[in-house]
């Protein structure tokens, strides 16, 4: 049986996550963890340290070809990202690795899914472990085994479905984060409380000032229940057939406000907006009370999420919803909630209740 342990020598906490035949662990720790002198460090005696250490640690999976891949593949938001996909398949055929190598995505949204594109494209398949460092990564995108690269403005067009082997996720990397990076991650853990669990979204918010503070045991129990929600959901409904779809609550205006803001918002706050959209137009159709709505938008603002966007070109926003992954035939597929934990995926929300959406978190000064 496969143990690990934090840096500090102290247990992780453990789940699994099981589609079909495949399988992956995924691992909480609260010990010690210098992801950001992993990443960042240029100093060769550091990296022969580093190198030793995740060799000790990674041989436990009996890898036959290992490199180290420093530099040149930190991409973010907005970069084009298919570039950063070939730099790191020419760099893997560069250094010899086979098909009994490893990837090792160590890094936050956007590294570990162009890293499991990679992994999946190169030689039609290799293992890949995820070390995700930013809540975003934590809470939501580096389980259930999405992959994909931008194009242009348009998010993850071009990816898989391809489970990593391993996530390692260490709460004590989320001190290194800025206020704006942890709060747009935090979009995600509200979400999972929206569409599946009152009761987890009751304790967020009784939580509240243990989160900002970014308490390592508050995060971990956090964590553990927000990728539980996702491992159920992931386990029904691997490929996005049906059930999946509920955790793109927030994601169909999110999407289509983050294409015309030009990656200008964080994808959380985005997130934000659209679950805020998607819940004004539940009030309106009588499947939530108008003070739940009230409670949903305004409980964003202290985690430090915008409930408004200004300079919001209503029409083309509208545009981008109907251009957005998720239409299939020409059907939109929303995501509504009954009440608090009870997600529904419809597909005959209208243009006009769209528009009426976007208008109310559209932030317009007075006069204009």
């Amino acid at each position: 049986a496969l143990r690990l342990l934090n840096p500090d020598g102290t247990p992780a906490a453990r789940q699994e996550v099981r589609v079909d035949q495949v399988s992956h662990k995924f691992l909480f720790g609260c010990g010690a963890f210098d992801a950001v002198a992993m990443m960042k460090t240029r100093d060769e005696g550091e990296r022969a340290f580093l190198r030793e250490r995740m060799d000790k640690w990674l041989g436990l999976f009996n890898y036959g070809t290992m490199a180290f891949y420093w530099g040149g593949f930190e991409p973010k938001e907005g970069e084009p990202q298919t570039e950063s996909r070939m730099n790191a398949s020419r760099f893997l055929v560069e250094h010899g690795i086979d098909r009994s190598g490893l990837i090792l995505a160590l890094g936050g949204g956007v590294v570990g899914d162009v890293a499991g594109f990679a992994a999946s494209a190169y030689m039609r398949g290799i293992d890949f472990i995820q070390i995700p460092t930013s809540l975003l990564a934590q809470a939501d995108s580096s389980i259930g085994g999405k992959t994909g690269v931008d194009i242009a403005m348009y998010k993850n067009i071009a990816g898989a479905f391809y489970m990593p082997r391993l996530v390692y996720a260490n709460v004590s990397v989320l001190a290194s984060l800025d206020q704006r990076q942890f709060s747009s991650g935090f979009a995600e853990v509200m979400k999972h409380g929206l569409i599946r669990d009152e009761a987890y979204y009751v304790w967020l918010l009784e939580n509240m000032y243990e989160i900002l503070d970014r308490d390592p045991e508050t995060l971990q129990s956090m964590l553990y229940r927000s990728n539980e929600i996702k491992k159920e959901i992931v386990e029904r409904d691997p490929l996005e057939k049906g059930d999946r779809m509920l955790l793109n609550m927030g994601h169909t205006i999110g999407h289509a406000i983050e294409k015309y803001s030009g990656l200008g918002l964080a994808h959380g706050e985005c997130v934000a907006l659209g679950c805020v959209a998607a819940a004004y137009i539940s009030w309106k159709r009588d499947m939530i009370s108008k003070d739940e709505y009230y409670e949903i938008r305004d409980m964003f603002v202290p985690f430090g999420l915008p409930i408004t966007a200004d300079a919001l070109e209503e029409e083309t926003v509208l545009k981008l919803t109907r251009s957005d992954k998720k239409v299939r035939n020409g059907v939109l597929r929303f995501v509504l909630l009954r009440g608090i934990g009870q997600a529904v995926i419809d597909e005959t929300v209208s243009d006009e209740e769209i528009l009426a959406a976007i208008h109310e978190i559209h932030y317009v000064e007075d006069g204009e």
